[in-house]
């Protein structure tokens, strides 16, 4: 062969490889795109961590896009997440009906003192009554006493049994408060030992440094409790039993009297907008990352989309999938 004859079969040896290259650069690019935009994990979800922290303002969480008071979840953890920023209390604005919309998905006016149990069954009930699993793999562990009542359902069928593992308020029997500090450790014990398949948290704070009328306190309140939510992620993603395969849920009971309404952000209780708008992040195991949605669900949707995360029934629940953190 000349040299003549070897320069031209190059030349079009050449020519082919970059039409083929070309043809596939889009198929490349799209590749690239779903590496970079694709959920944490991708296979079945296994475990869900609902988080509730109880009683911020909007505005003083996810409404300052600075992010000043939760720099974990909103700079460490937003891009790894989705954030649902028309998330809404429609019922009554309270600790007890707040957590209570939130485990049964149904709104129920229960009193507020922990004397009254939910009507109907949590998810807690209702994942250990369909999975047959032992009473360690749901746990219910609060730093408010009254909140032991999210075990229990008034409900004949369901009264006194299924019943979580619990441990809620001072010294986890059920009754008064404790710090969030000591909740943390006891949250550290059961994810460490028990590993849970589905946990509900409650943080005091804000909520009591709220209705003591101390603002640095409560400003300090939601900074510490997005340090415990990182903390908890942490967890997660250290462990071989949470890693890739867990959700955890970030969200409110209620939110605060908007200030010039009443007596401020001492209370709370009432349908105005300072009450109503709470906040919803979403984070593990087939959740979009770095996506905002803005359409508007509310504190009953929470349940009957754990249920079908994890393979369960919430027959009793009036609430909606929530479709964002549900893989089609």
């Amino acid at each position: 062969m000349n040299k003549s004859t070897y320069k031209a079969g190059t030349r079009h040896l050449l020519f082919l490889l970059a039409i083929i290259l070309v043809s596939l650069a889009p198929l490349m690019a799209c590749e690239n795109e779903a590496i970079e935009t694709a959920p944490a994990g991708g296979g079945k979800t296994e475990n869900v961590i609902i988080v509730v922290i109880d009683g911020p303002r909007y505005s003083e969480t996810w409404g300052d896009p600075t992010y000043t008071l939760i720099p974990q979840m909103g700079r460490k953890l937003r891009e790894q997440g989705t954030l649902f920023t028309n998330f809404y209390n429609m019922g009554f604005t309270k600790t007890n009906p707040g957590h209570t919309a939130i485990a049964t998905g149904v709104i129920q006016d229960i009193e507020n003192n922990g004397n009254e149990i939910p009507q109907y069954p949590s998810l807690l009930q209702l994942w250990l009554q369909q999975t047959g699993k032992p009473a360690s793999s749901a746990w219910l562990v609060t730093s408010k006493g009254k909140l032991n009542v999210l075990a229990n359902a008034q409900h004949p069928d369901w009264n006194n049994k299924y019943t979580p593992s619990t441990n809620c308020g001072e010294n986890g029997k059920g009754q008064g408060y404790r710090n969030d500090a000591q909740t943390m450790r006891e949250i550290r014990k059961v994810l460490t030992t028990d590993e849970p398949n589905l946990m509900f948290i409650n943080f005091r704070e804000p909520d009591g440094s709220g209705h003591a009328g101390r603002w640095n306190n409560y400003l300090k309140g939601i900074k510490d409790t997005d340090a415990y939510v990182a903390e908890i992620w942490d967890i997660i993603q250290n462990s071989k039993h949470y890693r890739n395969n867990t959700v955890l849920l970030v969200t409110n009971d209620h939110g605060r009297h908007l200030n010039n309404h009443l007596d401020g952000f001492k209370s709370h209780g009432d349908d105005c907008e300072g009450c109503r708008h709470i906040s919803l992040f979403a984070i593990g195991n087939n959740v979009p990352k770095n996506k905002q949605v803005t359409t508007t669900y509310d504190q009953t949707d929470i349940s009957v989309t754990v249920a079908s995360m994890l393979g369960f029934e919430m027959p009793y629940a009036n609430g909606e999938k929530i479709k964002e953190l549900l893989p089609e």
